[in-house]
């Protein structure tokens, strides 16, 4: 398995409906997108290590803001007991909206380590 394997893996169980960075206009809600925004380089002498490091954003997509949250908080949930990857939140939810679509969003940062 990967990083990104792993994690849409692990969110499918808290929604059905996951995208890599954004998701078709179409989309039912509630929804969730992730992107990496960064991450930690691992530099070993010998070869590539089994694992890789990345910071990722988890968007929550929702009608309502409580919606939005709920989601949030059970993403959250989920990662931090999850046993095929260690996440690690970075910060505190955060509000946000889509001015075209009209939808509630709630962001969050974490520190994800998986294979490779």
């Amino acid at each position: 398995m990967s990083l990104e394997s792993d994690l849409s893996a692990l969110l499918l169980t808290v929604c059905p409906r996951v995208f890599p960075d954004v998701a078709p206009a179409t989309t039912a809600k509630p929804f969730i997108t992730w992107q990496q925004v960064g991450g930690d380089v691992i530099q070993p002498i010998n070869g590539l290590p089994d694992k890789r490091n990345a910071m990722v954003q988890i968007n929550c997509w929702a009608e309502r803001r409580m919606d939005a949250n709920a989601l949030a908080l059970a993403v959250e949930a989920a990662l931090v007991a999850a046993t095929a990857l260690v996440a690690r939140p970075m910060s505190a939810l955060v509000a946000t909206n889509d001015d075209d679509t009209g939808l509630r969003g709630a962001m969050q940062d974490f520190s994800i380590w998986a294979a490779r």
